[in-house]
């Protein structure tokens, strides 16, 4: 499951990489750790399922363009689809701490 505390960390530790990541807002650095993490656990429980993104398209009614976009971090959540994802494969996404 996704906690919603998704630390974003650079990975490559270049001089102007660096510069460049400083000047992304924090707001949007949370962002990126969310839909990446979110895509990071639809692929995971995709594999664990063995479900193609095609097959798992053609189960929730989805054209498997917009599944790419779930699983490659190229979406932009609402709840609406993750309450259909998590649904469809039987499986939490995300976990909000009370």
């Amino acid at each position: 499951m996704l906690h919603l505390k998704y630390k974003f960390t650079p990975m490559v530790q270049n001089k102007l990489f660096r510069q460049c990541l400083a000047a992304i807002p924090e707001e949007q650095k949370v962002e990126f750790g969310l839909s990446f993490g979110i895509a990071e656990r639809i692929n995971k429980v995709l594999k664990a399922k063995n479900l193609s993104q095609k097959d798992f398209a053609h189960q929730i009614h989805k054209q498997e363009s917009e599944v790419s976009k779930w699983i490659t971090g190229r979406h932009n959540f609402t709840v609406q689809p993750i309450a259909k994802i998590e649904t469809a494969l039987g499986c939490k996404l995300i976990d909000i701490a009370h």
